[in-house]
């Protein structure tokens, strides 16, 4: 099954002003409650796909015992977040990033820091897009897909600012634009086979329905040290995993290093064998490629 997470589609008893509830141990234990409520004590794979990823992940590292393989897709599981070192603050080398950004000529922001702040902006700016939400969304969709030309991933060697800005414009923004804004030109010509009109229809109607802060209150606490997950600082996943990611796709490298840390270090069960990269896939990878991906996936889970 996939179930909506806490702030999308049907799921209920959120709400967008409460954004502490959206803390990772909060998301983790709403997948463990959904299991036992179905009346099961254990799960053989659990799938998360993007911000679905780490709640898969974090829910493998703390309950091995009901999760007994994982697949990570899009956005790789670098592990729990380290104690920092006596001479490093997290918030000022987040404060610097973004200094670092907004010198640039044009002066750029990361796409988290225009989505997190706890003010409705980023949710009004795309729910009432100047072009209206089904161009917003279908424009969207397509930029981050295979079939946008302007996709070309590769791995980053360092967090400074000026390598950043080689990312997609949808990940390292115009300070002046919004992302209605930043998308905007590149509507595509037709409709795709992996998102048909009717399709993007059921993501046009929820939106409406519950706007987007929901899953944007998802990126206040992403950008913020949350204390409870120091816990498990150095603790790995050591159940079977597997990780997918289209070949377009540059969620595998926005963040520097990630992916060779998930593969190295904080998966013991994963290596360079269970890295699947999907050809003819960018971000939307289960969709622009299903048979490829549920090909992989069963094979994966044959071999656990």
């Amino acid at each position: 099954m996939a179930p909506d997470q806490r702030g999308f589609g049907r799921t209920t008893g959120w709400d967008a002003k409460n954004i502490s509830s959206f803390r990772m141990l909060n998301l983790v234990t709403d997948i463990i409650a959904l299991v036992f409520r179905l009346g099961y004590k254990t799960v053989d794979c659990l799938i998360g796909h993007d911000f679905g990823s780490p709640v898969a992940g974090y829910c493998a590292l703390i309950r091995p015992d009901i999760f007994r393989s994982v697949v990570l897709m899009s956005a790789p599981f670098a592990g729990p977040p380290s104690f920092p070192s006596a001479n490093q603050d997290p918030s000022g080398l987040a404060k610097k990033l973004s200094q670092g950004l907004a010198a640039l000529d044009p002066p750029r922001k990361h796409y988290v820091q225009h989505y997190a702040p706890p003010s409705f902006k980023a949710n009004d700016d795309m729910l009432q897009a100047p072009q209206g939400l089904p161009r917003f969304l279908r424009a969207f969709f397509h930029m981050k897909s295979a079939d946008w030309p302007g996709n070309d991933p590769h791995p980053l060697p360092s967090w400074d600012a000026s390598v950043l800005a080689r990312l997609p414009e949808y990940y390292i923004m115009r300070s002046d634009k919004t992302m209605a804004e930043t998308v905007a030109p590149h509507f595509p010509l037709g409709e795709p086979e992996w998102l048909t009109d009717s399709e993007l229809s059921v993501f046009i109607d929820e939106f409406t329905r519950t706007t987007f802060q929901g899953g944007l209150n998802w990126y206040q606490f992403s950008i913020t040290m949350q204390p409870e997950l120091l816990a498990f600082a150095q603790r790995r996943i050591t159940i079977p995993a597997a990780f997918i990611s289209g070949e377009k796709d540059w969620g595998m490298y926005q963040y520097p290093g990630a992916l060779q840390t998930m593969r190295d270090f904080s998966c013991t069960e994963m290596g360079e064998d269970r890295v699947y990269i999907v050809k003819q896939a960018g971000h939307w990878v289960q969709q622009e490629q299903p048979e490829e991906v549920v090909r992989i996936i069963s094979q994966f889970l044959l071999s656990v």
